[in-house]
C-alpha cells in the first residue's frame, strides 16, 4: 500500500504569528533533546483530555485542535540541521509533548516527515507514543519505511476514573494488538503509565499488562510526572491528590515497583519488562541500550539474560580526555569524572547532558542531581533513605 500524502487529507492549518507569540517559549521551540530522543514537537493541540498529560507543563491545555507551528519540511530541515542531531545516531521522538501523532488530522504529517526522515537513508530510532486508534492501514504505511529503527509506544494506563483518564484503555489495547500482529519493519512496545499507588496497580490492572504484554515486544513500565502545574489542575477539578508533593523526576513508589516485580517474577508468561524507554526499545529491535543503562546495574535485574549480554559487549567506559574535551566544549564547569556508572558532571543543563550519553552510549548525570541507587532518575517520593526512613 502506498503511503498517504497531505493530499489525502486537508492539510492542518498553521497557528497564526500572533498565537505563536502568545505560546511558552518550550513549546514555541519545536526541538526539545529528551533523553529518549531529540523531539520534534511541530504541532500543538489535542482534544485527549487526559489529567495528568505534560501539555500542562506548557500551559497550553486548553488547546484542543491540533495546529502547525511551521511545515513538515522546515520541521525535518530544523530536526536534521540541529547542533546536537548525529545521523543514525541520535534518537528522535515525534510529536510526544503537545499532540497524539496518531489523531485522524496529525498523522498525515506524521507520515509526511518519516517518509523524508526515511528518504535521506537516515538509521536513526524514531519513537511514537500514542494512546489513538491505529489500524490496518496505518500498520502498511508503518511497514514501509525501509532505513529508519522505528518503534510505536501504545500508552495504557488502565486508569477507570475518567476524570482523569477520559480516553477508554480498551482503544489503546486494541491498537497495541494490530500493531503487533501486523509489524515487520517496525516494533511495537507496551507503556504501561502513568502507574499510581491505589489508582491502577491493583491485581487486576496487573493481570491486564501482563495480558497485554503478549501483544508486544517489550513492555515499559514507569510512573507519573506530578509537577506543580498538574497538582493545580488536580486542585481545581476536585481530583483526589495522588501524592503529598510534586516531584521534578517521575514518582514510581518502591512498593508499587515491588507489586509489580513480584508478578512477573512468579509469572513466566509476562513478555519481557523494562524499567527504562531506552532499554524496551533497543530489545525491540535486537540492540543494545542507546542510553548505556548497563552502567546502572540494578536496572538490569529483570532484563532478559541475552539482553544484558547484547548491553554488557556494547558498553565500553569512554575515555576521560575525550569525555573532558567534549564536555568543555559544552559548557561545562568543575570536575568531570568517569565513573563505573556514568559520566558525571557540572554546568550543564539535559540537552548537552543528552548528546554526551548517545554519543558515548554511557549515562550522563548532573552532580547536583544525583541517580540514588534503585532509584535511578526517579523521585524519591515513596522510597527510604540509606539510614531506612522515607525520603518523602
Amino acid at each position: 500500500m502506498s503511503t498517504p500524502t497531505i493530499g489525502t487529507r486537508r492539510a492542518l492549518p498553521f497557528l497564526t504569528p500572533e498565537t505563536i507569540g502568545g505560546l511558552k517559549q518550550e513549546l514555541a521551540d519545536v526541538i526539545e533533546y529528551r533523553k529518549s530522543g531529540l523531539s520534534l514537537n511541530w504541532i500543538v493541540g489535542c482534544p485527549l483530555d487526559c489529567g495528568y498529560c505534560v501539555r500542562h507543563l506548557f500551559q497550553n491545555f486548553d488547546m484542543k485542535v491540533p495546529r502547525r507551528l511551521m511545515s513538515d519540511e522546515e520541521a525535518v530541515r530544523r530536526l536534521v540541521g540541529h547542533r546536537y542531531f548525529r545521523p543514525h545516531q541520535t534518537p528522535i521522538q515525534l510529536l510526544n509533548r503537545a499532540t497524539d501523532p496518531m489523531l485522524p488530522a496529525v498523522k498525515p504529517h506524521v507520515y509526511n516527515v518519516l517518509r523524508q526522515l526515511d528518504e535521506q537513508g537516515l538509521t536513526n530510532h524514531v519513537l511514537i507514543i500514542t494512546r489513538w486508534r491505529v489500524d490496518l492501514d496505518d500498520c502498511a504505511v508503518l511497514n514501509s519505511f525501509t532505513n529508519l529503527r522505528l518503534t510505536v509506544l501504545v500508552t495504557h494506563s488502565h486508569i477507570q476514573d475518567e476524570r482523569i483518564e477520559p480516553v477508554d484503555s480498551n482503544i489503546a489495547a486494541a491498537s497495541l494488538r494490530t500493531l503487533y500482529e501486523n509489524a515487520e519493519r517496525y516494533r511495537t512496545v507496551l507503556y504501561w503509565r502513568p502507574i499510581v499507588p491505589g489508582l491502577n496497580d491493583s491485581a487486576a490492572d496487573i493481570a491486564r499488562a501482563k495480558e497485554l504484554s503478549q501483544y508486544a515486544h517489550a513492555t515499559v513500565f514507569t510512573g507519573l510526572f506530578f509537577r506543580e502545574e498538574i497538582l493545580a489542575y488536580y486542585e481545581a477539578h476536585g481530583l483526589e491528590m495522588p501524592y503529598e508533593g510534586t516531584a521534578r523526576r517521575k514518582i514510581m513508589p518502591e512498593a508499587a515497583e515491588q507489586r509489580i516485580l513480584d508478578a512477573f517474577e512468579q509469572d513466566a508468561s509476562w513478555g519481557a519488562l523494562f524499567r527504562k524507554t531506552s532499554c524496551g526499545v533497543a530489545y525491540a529491535h535486537g540492540e543494545a541500550d542507546y542510553n548505556g543503562h548497563y552502567g546502572i546495574r540494578e536496572l538490569c535485574d529483570i532484563c532478559p539474560p541475552e539482553q544484558i549480554a547484547k548491553c554488557k559487549a556494547a558498553w565500553i567506559q569512554p575515555d576521560a580526555k575525550a569525555v573532558t574535551q567534549e564536555a568543555r566544549e559544552l559548557g561545562a564547569t568543575g570536575p568531570i569524572d568517569v565513573t563505573e556508572r556514568a559520566i558525571v558532571v557540572e554546568g550543564l543543563d539535559e540537552p548537552p547532558r543528552y548528546y554526551l550519553q548517545h554519543g558515548f552510549g554511557y549515562q550522563c548525570h548532573d552532580r547536583a542531581k544525583p541517580h540514588h541507587y534503585r532509584r535511578h532518575g526517579r523521585a524519591d517520593i515513596g522510597w527510604k533513605s540509606e539510614d531506612g526512613t522515607p525520603t518523602a
